[in-house]
């Protein structure tokens, strides 16, 4: 019944595949990503302004356009004060002012700069980084913390130190191979350059820079890697509040905690214990100066985006043109838009929820969902090497899948917060930022885990499972071509979104998901000896893709990306068998000279359609962890059995991978 659901009137509807987005002369079995995307690749040359640009680009195009019309929309006519129009219209105001950021320079943070270079010893300079997280200033301590759900008591919240201490990803630091060599010379020179905008002499400023490297770098060789962060166990270790306090002696933690109202700690968890070792070494042992320069270096960066246009060109340059390939700054209002989403972005969703999220579309999701967790309670069923034990509590967590769709049915409280179009962008920023904290401890601390909470905004194009409350998740701004179309029939929509859907459901039983259970709680749910199968069989998928060359001198990192690759592995088998059992009551027929079952495929393949830098690749391939276009269908598609009936694979052509290499999880 609720395949006919989904599926009824789909032969009148339309294919959904846009044949111009093919490259007909591509094979299938030699490079599907070609044959299926090379037409889009090909319309679609990257802009000057993008590293990467790809179907997520578009739709991201079209609703950041409609979000811009609203903000316009508000920022053009008075608001009454202290409203959220107010609010939106006159931080957007504020970001889109250049002549205002221009005229102001970086006069703005100077005066945050100089309290730092007045500091006399250590003991001021942390009494000094205390006051500057009271007072909502942005910069980049030795050490990071939050507030989330307790992994191994998944409705309680939890204040967790994480390691920190570096500005660019780890590797670049501990890896002396020539690309990270090439990448750590230009992050020198950058900082460089930025000490010297502000007002330092070319001198002054290549010594910073030295004391800054030198402690990034004793950070980044302290803590984990990306792989390693990957491990749930090995990241968590709760204590009370006195044994945190006797393990690390050498700092007042009650009055740092104390001075953000983090008050009445019973216990806490330290991900990386040898991270904040270090930085606590490195609080003692290096001289004050060098301290000063580190502190100032983080609160210039975290203030590049409110300077003038000179800041912003040198952080544009480093950051994009030399670390990602693009060429071009995006024009200002998309900087605008994104500025105002990172800070109301709840308000702006609901507005544009109201004018442009259909209740047809939630309908129609709701439904797929429901035909996804059909399709993957009989996969669960269909595997042999899963004991009777483990796939009945496989089937719990599965039937506990907490579902969000579009929006959230209540939102965010911003009436606490306050712009003052009469200071400046980098003082309203501030405000923004102890708004934020206040808002998140009345949210989280001492309070349980709101699963009503979403991680995301409607309007953000993406999607996310989160394991502490066993949540999937589909905002409203990605329900949209080429992953959703209301227009088209279940070949494409179980393909494109179908496989989304899978993708998320699956990253409940991935290499990490699958050790949390029906709650969300860090268990062992797994009858005696299946782990080991389950750990077997994603060896496969691991080696695989750590095999694939993204670039004649550099390997994808199978281990890094390996609960992604899971997610779209279990994600295609789950949408595929929804799939069909939609047509076993509603066939549908062969259109333009393709099966449903290949159109199916190429829906697929379309989401990820992109094209992309070469610096951009190494950049991914170093802290991403999600394959890379490309690798999504051609690393993918060969390890699904279907893929092969349905375009008459053989084991002549290039993409052939034999039958017993194949991953046999799901």
């Amino acid at each position: 019944m609720l395949a006919m659901a989904i599926s009824a009137g789909a032969n009148a509807q339309g294919m959904g595949i846009k044949l111009e987005n093919m490259d007909k002369e591509a094979k299938p079995g030699t490079d599907f990503y070609q044959y299926a995307c090379g037409g889009w690749m090909k319309a679609n040359p990257l802009s000057p302004e993008y590293a990467r640009f790809g179907s997520f680009n578009t739709v991201s195009e079209e609703n950041n356009k409609r979000i811009r019309e609203i903000i316009e929309g508000l920022a053009a006519e008075k608001q009454e004060k202290g409203s959220l129009g107010q609010k939106i219209g006159d931080l957007y105001s504020l970001r889109m002012d250049s002549v205002r950021q221009n005229k102001d320079g970086v006069k703005p943070v100077l005066a945050d700069l100089k309290r730092i270079a007045k500091v006399k010893n250590t003991e001021q300079l942390i009494d000094l980084i205390i006051k500057m997280n009271q007072e909502g200033i942005g910069f980049g301590e030795l050490w990071g913390w939050y507030i989330g759900a307790d992994m191994m008591s998944s409705k309680d919240n939890l204040l967790e130190v994480v390691q920190g201490g570096y500005g660019i990803q780890r590797d670049y630091y501990v890896k002396d191979d020539e690309a990270n060599k090439k990448i750590l010379d230009a992050y020198k020179e950058h900082i460089v350059k930025i000490f010297q905008i502000v007002g330092d002499k070319p001198a002054v400023a290549q010594k910073k820079m030295q004391n800054v490297v030198a402690i990034e770098t004793r950070m980044a060789k302290a803590g984990k890697s990306n792989v390693e962060l990957r491990d749930p166990a090995t990241n968590y270790h709760k204590m009370s509040f006195s044994e945190f306090t006797a393990q690390y002696p050498s700092f007042d933690w009650k009055k740092y905690f104390d001075a953000v109202e983090i008050t009445n700690i019973d216990v806490l968890s330290v991900g990386q214990p040898e991270a904040l070792k270090e930085a606590l070494a490195v609080l003692q042992d290096t001289p004050v100066e060098a301290l000063k320069d580190y502190i100032q270096w983080h609160v210039i960066e975290s203030a590049g985006g409110m300077l003038d246009d000179k800041v912003y060109e040198e952080e544009f340059d480093f950051h994009s043109r030399i670390m990602t390939g693009a060429q071009q700054q995006q024009p200002r209002w998309k900087r605008s838009v994104n500025a105002v989403n990172g800070v109301l972005g709840e308000a702006v969703g609901k507005m544009y929820c109201e004018k442009y999220f259909p209740a047809a579309n939630k309908a129609r999701m709701e439904q797929l969902v429901k035909n996804l967790q059909i399709a993957l309670g009989e996969r669960i069923d269909a595997q042999e090497w899963m004991s009777e034990a483990t796939k009945k509590a496989a089937h719990e967590k599965l039937d506990a899948f907490y579902v969000k769709i579009g929006y959230s049915d209540k939102w965010r409280d911003y009436s606490a917060l306050t712009i003052d179009p009469a200071k400046s962008l980098y003082e309203n920023m501030k405000e923004v930022s102890k708004w934020a904290h206040k808002d998140m401890l009345e949210r989280k601390w001492h309070k349980p885990v709101d699963p009503t909470e979403w991680h995301m905004t409607p309007q953000t194009v993406n999607a996310y499972y989160n394991p502490t409350t066993n949540e999937i998740c589909f905002p409203a701004g990605i329900l949209q071509y080429p992953f959703f179309d209301m227009e088209a029939d279940d070949a494409f929509n179980y393909g494109a979104i179908g496989v989304v859907i899978g993708h998320e459901m699956s990253h409940g039983f991935d290499d990490q998901g699958r050790q949390f259970d029906k709650d969300g709680n860090f268990r062992d749910w797994w009858s005696e000896g299946d782990g080991d199968k389950y750990n077997e069989r994603a060896q496969v998928i691991k080696d695989f893709f750590s095999a694939i060359k993204v670039l004649p001198d550099l390997n994808a990192n199978g281990d890094l990306c390996c609960g992604e690759n899971l997610g779209d592995h279990g994600g295609l088998k789950f949408a595929y068998a929804a799939f069909k059992n939609a047509m076993k009551s509603n066939p549908l027929p062969v259109k333009e000279g393709f099966t449903p079952e290949q159109r199916f495929f190429l829906a697929y393949a379309g989401v990820w359609a992109q094209n992309i830098t070469e610096a951009e690749i190494r950049r991914l391939t170093t802290m991403d962890p999600h394959s890379l276009g490309e690798w999504r269908v051609n690393g993918a598609l060969p390890l699904i059995d279907m893929w092969y009936d349905a375009f008459d694979i053989k084991p002549e052509d290039p993409m052939y991978v034999a039958p017993e290499k194949r991953v046999k999880i799901w």
